[in-house]
């Protein structure tokens, strides 16, 4: 059974690879490279019939005649295909959210990773420009027969597209002129044709905006069952709300303990306020600064937790750049590592990309921009996308080696970001150096943090179930989670533009922190490294599946 399972595993991982090639292109796998998703209607067919074949496949396995680890392969590929069937045949993105058809997710990977060698790598770009002008074409259709889309999904898709047109004006040429004699020869050709289809969609969706009036919230079924999806948690949005909300009165007590603490005052109404501002105003970024601030605190970062011996950390190397202009309007920033399915993996950078703030803000909503993301924000930061948050976790994923490509190829977001909150928390219990004032201010950041992350749930569930407004939302972040204007409006934005990837942070700390304090009460011979590694040695499982796995 063992064998049978193994065999019918990689057949449904390929199967999904394929029809997703530029996901599988992320992962490494670069046999599609110079192919494109398709969209269109035909393939929705196609590809729900090949979902419920695959279904089938993984119910003819008896979990219970094949090893633990093949066992959590089983229930998390199982609810990958579940997952992709219900969003084919029931939420259909495709047809009311244009940045499914971002046309920079087509570029990016070729562009930015050496995955192929470079000939077969211009090849491959060449392709996929030249299958951009009908990959564009059928995106105008299916939005255009579909039940209508957001204003906020337009504008983010516009701006996508305008980062995605000057890849093609650019960076386009600057790989092809690496090597003139070894570019295609339709490579000029082809990327002409993708720039005239991509400023040809630009225009189509300037003139959707007047129309477009759709509602960006779910509704409460589709929002449950894609909480249901993405948590793999059968946490009810009710439950998650309840929770959240206690959870939000419980850190305001913590908070203004720490500032208290800070101020070497009694407490009193608006300490918090008053601090965070202070240290907001005292240690604001600017343009030139993010990256520099971002790249000490990584360094540092890097000796600190070294020194602290809480966990391994690894010597594969992370960069810090700037996020590339076609994956803007969604997050500050994010954590890319070498695709895990890529056999020299280890000998590439993970990056961490940080985005500015758009060019046409207002300059005092930038400035917010900048006291929001001030040093010790972007400290804090950097443990959550780097070290020992994404970046550290990813390194130990990419060392596990189960019995099929399932584990490495199928990351759980509940469980991934639940660990980077996770280890904030961890590293501003040890402190940032030893100094008093420098660890409070690290306290202090990483509570504010928490007050984000658990807003983030409240906003996700109250925008996509209920009636939430926006200037209800803006309030909640500025008062309760003293965030500045500029991310609370950014936060809005995304909230709009996602479903229950938000509440991935809340239910993630929360179900990694209780794995660890079960873990260190079943093994009370286990060091902070010790249970932290052994915490990172299965992947990136969901944390049900990693309770398993633990044997807790």
């Amino acid at each position: 059974m063992t064998r049978r399972f193994r065999e019918v595993a990689e057949r449904v991982l390929d199967s999904l690879l394929h029809d997703a090639p530029e996901w599988a292109l992320d992962l490494g796998d670069t046999r599609g490279a110079a192919r494109l998703s398709d969209h269109s209607a035909d393939a929705d067919v196609r590809r729900v019939s090949v979902l419920t074949d695959a279904l089938g496949s993984l119910d003819e396995i008896d979990g219970d005649l094949i090893p633990e680890g093949d066992r959590v392969d089983l229930e998390v590929l199982r609810t990958r295909v579940s997952a992709d069937l219900w969003h084919t045949a029931e939420l259909r993105p495709h047809t009311w959210d244009p940045l499914v058809h971002s046309p920079g997710e087509a570029l990016h990977t070729l562009l930015e990773r050496d995955l192929l060698p470079l000939p077969e790598r211009l090849s491959a770009l060449a392709a996929r420009c030249s299958a951009l002008p009908d990959y564009l074409a059928t995106a105008r259709a299916r939005l255009s027969d579909g039940p209508g889309m957001s204003r906020v999904h337009v504008e983010t898709a516009l701006a996508q597209a305008s980062g995605a047109r000057a890849m093609l004006a650019s960076d386009v040429p600057a790989l092809a002129a690496r090597e003139p004699s070894l570019a295609p020869a339709d490579m000029e050709p082809a990327r002409e044709a993708a720039q005239a289809a991509v400023e040809e969609y630009e225009t189509w969706l300037r003139g959707q905006l007047e129309g477009a009036t759709a509602d960006p919230r779910l509704g409460e079924r589709e929002f449950a069952a894609q909480l249901w999806y993405t948590l793999d948690s059968e946490l009810s949005p009710d439950a998650l709300l309840v929770r959240a909300e206690s959870d939000l009165l419980a850190t305001e007590e913590a908070i203004a303990e720490v500032a208290a603490e800070y101020q070497g005052a009694p407490r009193r109404p608006g300490q918090v306020a008053e601090v965070l501002s202070a240290l907001a105003e005292g240690n604001a970024t600017d343009a030139d600064g993010v990256r520099p601030a971002c790249a000490d605190a990584l360094a540092h970062l890097e000796e600190r937790v070294r020194e602290l011996d809480v966990v391994t950390v690894h010597e594969d190397p992370v960069r810090i750049v700037p996020m590339p202009e076609a994956r803007r309007g969604v997050a500050v920033a994010y954590c890319e590592p070498p695709g895990p399915l890529d056999p020299s993996a280890r000998e590439r950078p993970t990056l961490v990309a940080v985005s500015p703030p758009p060019a046409d803000w207002p300059a005092e909503r930038r400035e917010s921009f900048f006291r929001e993301y001030n040093t010790g924000m972007l400290r804090n930061l950097m443990a959550h996308e780097a070290v020992p948050g994404h970046a550290l976790q990813l390194a130990h994923a990419a060392r596990h080696d189960g019995g099929t490509r399932v584990g490495r190829a199928l990351w759980s977001g509940t469980f991934v970001e639940g660990w980077a909150v996770y280890a904030e928390e961890v590293l501003a219990g040890h402190g940032w150096s030893g100094d008093r004032r420098e660890d409070l201010t690290l306290r202090l950041v990483q509570l504010k943090m928490r007050l984000r992350m658990i807003i983030n749930a409240i906003l996700d569930v109250r925008l996509h179930t209920g009636d939430l407004t926006e200037s209800e939302a803006i309030s909640l972040m500025t008062r309760r989670g003293h965030q500045e204007e500029a991310e609370a409006v950014g936060k809005w934005r995304r909230a709009q533009l996602t479903s229950a990837q938000l509440s991935t942070y809340y239910v993630g700390y929360a179900e990694v922190s209780d794995i660890a304090r079960d873990l260190a009460s079943a093994r009370p011979s286990f060091g902070e490294r010790e249970r932290h590694d052994a915490m990172l040695a299965h992947g990136s499982p969901p944390p049900r599946h990693l309770r398993t796995l633990l044997g807790l």
